[in-house]
């Protein structure tokens, strides 16, 4: 029995069939060795993040993931957005996912990521934003950050608020900003809407004034003059998964939402430099940390966004490529991690299909290795081959369990 776990989570890497790629999924088509070694010498099997046929977002798969029903304990994406950009959440707070974007005067969408802005420019407008005053909501303290590319976390402050409100965000271009409305009739839904509204306004004209924009106008570079918020959240409650299966957990992740969802479960997130939550995120430096991580806790997980991002891009030969490297720094894991006492797991989080470029409903495989694992005939890691394994199909809140069996660390259910 295994005393140690790492957990690689690649983000969207599940596809289907894809007609660029000769009828071959980018799984198959990539055929990563390091993976094949895990289902070759592990259980496989298949997993429904939610259930079959559903297309899960990644909090809601993440949660799951972890052992968490989200029907349950889903309480919106913004919160754990926050908590990963490392904002100290109160009970009260309502957060939000944001995205710099691109608007004509009227408030039509010409860009949702307004040109891919840089780091370093979002970062300056993120900090003009934090702590704006609002007049109608005058009470309501205004939180914002950045967190990678185009992407921020905005926080409102004041008693008496909720999370039941709609998106600003029309989550397509070519249509209008869309006026947060409550979901409830309710004096908290409707202060909420009318502050993020409120926002919405004066965070424009901020953006509209600032000196990064018009060094963008003179460069001939979209605006980024307004913010999309989406995605409502307040903190969840939860079991912590060292309280629940009393173990040391730690995670390597880049991604604000992802470290925020490991946080909130509980788990210690790492501090790695080069871990960026994109493309060109440091995979040797994420894999190394996991490696040294085993020593001080009993569970590591290891999430990699990298995959997900050429999906929603289109690009399957990218995927291939991308998959190809992550396999590659993944040999580390199996080289230089004691294998008579370590549970190796791969996994994903959903399927992301790189010529739809949504996610959808269709399960991802998953291997898990563990000294005197029941492996059967699979030989590769890929959406048909892990069909044919010993695991069968599980859901996404039974995957924690079967990694703690493998731990020992899950009490006997009856006598």
């Amino acid at each position: 029995m295994a005393s140690k776990a790492i957990v690689l989570i690649c983000d969207g890497m599940p596809d289907r069939r894809c007609s660029r790629l000769g009828g071959l999924t980018p799984l198959q088509a990539a055929n990563p060795k390091s993976f094949g070694w895990v289902a070759s010498k592990g259980e496989c099997g298949l997993m429904d993040p939610i259930s079959p046929g559903v297309p899960p977002g990644s909090d809601t798969a993440h949660l799951a993931i972890l052992g968490y029903d989200p029907y349950k304990h889903y309480t919106g994406r913004g919160a754990f957005e926050a908590l990963g950009a490392g904002i100290e959440l109160g009970p009260n707070d309502v957060a939000f996912r944001c995205n710099f974007a691109t608007a004509s005067e009227d408030g039509t969408i010409v860009d949702r990521r307004a040109g891919r802005i840089p780091d370093e420019e979002a970062e300056v407008l993120s900090r003009s934003l934090d702590g704006i005053r609002l007049n109608r909501n005058s009470d309501v303290t205004v939180l914002f950050k950045h967190t990678v590319e185009h992407r921020g976390v905005l926080v409102l402050r004041c008693d008496g608020l909720s999370r039941l409100v709609s998106d600003v965000d029309p989550h397509k271009v070519g249509v209008r900003l869309l006026p947060s409305r409550p979901l409830v009739d309710s004096p908290a839904a409707k202060k909420t809407a009318d502050a993020l509204n409120e926002f919405v306004e004066v965070s424009r004209r901020v953006l509209m004034d600032h000196e990064i924009n018009r060094r963008r106008a003179l460069r001939g570079q979209p605006l980024a003059n307004v913010v999309l918020p989406r995605g409502a959240g307040t903190l969840p409650k939860l079991e912590k998964v060292p309280d629940r299966f009393g173990v040391r957990a730690a995670a390597v992740a880049g991604g604000a939402v992802y470290k925020g969802l490991f946080k909130a479960a509980g788990f210690e997130v790492l501090d790695v430099k080069g871990a960026t939550g994109t493309v060109d995120t440091d995979l040797e430096a994420k894999m190394r940390a996991a490696i040294s991580a085993v020593s001080a806790y009993d569970i590591v997980f290891v999430h990699v966004k990298a995959t997900d991002v050429v999906s929603h891009d289109k690009n399957p030969a990218k995927k291939v490529e991308v998959i190809s490297r992550i396999d590659s720094a993944f040999s580390a894991v199996l080289s230089e991690v004691d294998l008579e006492d370590a549970c190796i797991a791969v996994t994903s989080d959903h399927t992301t299909p790189s010529e739809v470029g949504e996610h959808t409903g269709d399960p991802v495989p998953l291997a898990v290795y563990s000294p005197g694992a029941r492996y059967g005939t699979v030989e590769r890691f890929d959406e048909i081959s892990c069909a044919l394994g010993t695991l069968g199909r599980i859901r996404g809140v039974e995957f924690m369990p079967t990694i703690m069996n493998c731990l020992g660390r899950v009490p006997m259910y009856g006598e």
